[in-house]
């Protein structure tokens, strides 16, 4: 997980009114404003800054969290986040050194999606259908001679050009 630090690119940062302005600017997925809601409640974030990549939620003691897409990160070593009446498993951060990150519900392979399916899925798996048999392969050539009067390769019928 590698995350580029400091301002936007154009050089500007911009702080947002709220964390739902921010969700939505950034567009994070729907099924993860909830989750993320709940993590910025346990933490006690002051005040939400677009980062280009990334927003910067400051807290009122200690680092920022930065919020991605997919992930939130910004916790120490020693933090514990309860969210949903379970605790977070922190990872360790590649891009912050020292802290630590959570990937969000969306992102993992077993997250339950409530009530949605993937797109193109359906409700009733269809019957499989038959088989189809291998794909015939093309015949060996076969040799049917070449005319004495003309050399041109006779056909199957044992015609030529010359008659």
């Amino acid at each position: 997980m590698k995350e580029v630090q400091g301002p936007t690119p154009a050089g500007t940062s911009r702080p947002y009114r709220s964390l739902a302005e921010a969700l939505r600017a950034h567009r994070i997925p729907v099924e993860n404003h909830e989750f993320i809601g709940a993590i910025v409640d346990a933490v006690g974030i002051i005040s939400f800054i677009d980062r280009g990549r990334y927003i910067e939620a400051l807290r009122r003691d200690g680092a920022a969290l930065h919020i991605g897409r997919t992930y939130t990160n910004g916790f120490a070593e020693d933090e514990q986040i309860v969210v949903g009446g379970r605790a977070l498993p922190l990872l360790p951060s590649e891009g912050r050194a020292p802290y630590f990150y959570v990937n969000h519900p969306s992102t993992l392979p077993s997250a339950p999606q409530a009530g949605r399916r993937a797109p193109g899925t359906r409700a009733t798996p269809r019957p499989k259908a038959e088989t189809r048999p291998p794909k015939a392969t093309p015949r060996e050539e076969r040799d049917y001679g070449v005319c004495d009067v003309c050399f041109m390769v006779r056909t199957p019928s044992g015609g030529c050009g010359c008659d």
